[in-house]
């Protein structure tokens, strides 16, 4: 018995194809941080298009807004440490999170959305174009951005 299969292709994105790349903004007023954050990591890998490809960088640019008004759930306001290292002997710092929202507010998302990026060289691109504000101004109109409600 022979079948006759039709030939399966999948179209693939290459990279002088995507042109269409916008900034979108954010508002983070009241969103839960993890949740937030991996939306804002779809959208920088492009994954939230139809014609996503994993080896393109095809991602639009991300604003967010009111990082300071972004809201954990459960004990994590108490018990979320953020640690970094200086590069002396000892020299391991550890800053809990209430006392990093006072101080970058927009390093707590920064560092949710690097986080929830694959670890390679695309992405470090990616993540580029990723800007994070404390307030509502951004003063990035030369972009011509599109306000998202997500």
């Amino acid at each position: 018995m022979v079948v006759n299969k039709q030939q399966q292709t999948t179209l693939l994105t290459k990279e002088q194809a995507v042109k269409d790349q916008k900034w979108l903004v954010l508002d983070a007023s009241g969103k839960t941080l993890g949740r937030f954050a991996s939306e804002v990591a779809k959208i920088l890998r492009g994954k939230h298009k139809t014609t996503f490809t994993s080896h393109v960088e095809s991602g639009d640019g991300v604003i967010v807004v009111n990082a300071d008004k972004i809201v954990v759930t459960g004990n994590k306001e108490a018990r979320k440490i953020y640690h970094y290292y200086t590069g002396a002997m000892g020299g391991l710092r550890e800053v809990p999170y209430r006392t990093m929202k006072a101080r970058k507010p927009d390093y707590i998302i920064f560092h949710a959305v690097k986080g929830m990026m694959p670890k390679t060289r695309l992405s470090e691109h990616q993540v580029r174009r990723l800007r994070v504000f404390a307030g509502t101004d951004h003063g990035m109109n030369a972009q011509n951005p599109i306000v998202v409600n997500i």
